[in-house]
């Protein structure tokens, strides 16, 4: 999940703002997450679905 569309139960406010201190330490914990952290569910399965389709034509080649 991005850190863009969360609300702060803290003080209402979106995180990405940073208004409260507990805001900024969510949004500098996502931030820090890593690379696939920003990306959705079915991107990460659009990109599982192409590195399966790469090894399978992989395998076929080397047979």
């Amino acid at each position: 999940m991005t850190y863009d569309r969360l609300v702060c139960a803290n003080c209402a406010a979106p995180v990405s703002e940073g208004r409260c201190p507990v805001c900024r330490a969510s949004r500098e914990r996502l931030q820090q997450q890593g690379v696939f952290a920003g990306l959705s569910p079915v991107a990460l399965v659009a990109l599982l679905v192409v590195l399966l389709g790469a090894l399978a034509l992989l395998a076929h080649q080397t047979v």
